[in-house]
């Protein structure tokens, strides 16, 4: 009998474990998609230009012969 409630108890726990995960993954995707993206950005906010030399070179490529 001691065998058998050691496996109910591991069983359960595990169980109420993967219940409990289960849950809080759900609801943390619930609330990471209530809102679409930029619904709480502020209104005045204005997009800055990134300089070009962080994106490839600073001017268009030339062939040489």
């Amino acid at each position: 009998m001691n065998t058998f409630v050691n496996a109910l108890y591991r069983d359960l726990t595990c169980g109420v474990g993967a219940t409990v995960i289960t849950v809080v993954l759900g609801m943390a995707f619930v609330n990471a998609t209530a809102q679409p993206y930029g619904a709480n950005a502020p209104t005045n906010h204005i997009a800055q230009q990134a300089p070009h030399a962080w994106f490839g070179q600073p001017e268009p490529a030339v062939l040489v012969d």
